[in-house]
């Protein structure tokens, strides 16, 4: 239940206020376990796959931006942070969205995730990208 509240809270501030600053409120709304410890790998995967579940019963896109700000809320109710990351990979051209556990990597993320260079991160817990 809790991770449907979450979802549904990233898809309210997603379409609330003027399109042109949604990115901007979904990265602050990530960034809100920012000084809470770093969840574990177990706490992280549970998180992201909860919150992937629950997007099941909401008729709205929600996609990697949209979970992995929706995970970042539902570690942070729970008293922890985590690192969120934004990249970009090349030929051709693509976004993608993740959350990293404490010691950086991509959490319940295909290999090829590491393709991605972050461009955008949120929360200082967990290690640097690799």
């Amino acid at each position: 239940m809790a991770a449907l509240a979450c979802v549904a809270l990233t898809l309210t501030v997603r379409q609330t206020g003027r399109s042109e600053h949604r990115f901007g409120r979904l990265v602050r709304l990530a960034s809100v376990g920012g000084a809470l410890p770093p969840a574990s790998a177990v706490h992280a995967r549970t998180a992201v796959r909860s919150v992937r579940w629950a997007a099941r019963a909401i008729p709205a896109r929600v996609a990697c931006l949209e979970e992995s700000t929706a995970a970042s809320v539902l570690l942070a109710v729970g008293g922890r942070g985590n690192a969120w990351r934004h990249g970009v990979a090349a030929d051709p051209i693509r976004l993608h969205a993740w959350i990293c556990d404490e010691h950086g990597r991509p959490v319940e993320e295909p290999g090829h995730t590491g393709d991605y260079t972050p461009i955008n991160t949120a929360n200082s817990s967990g290690a640097e990208p690799r």
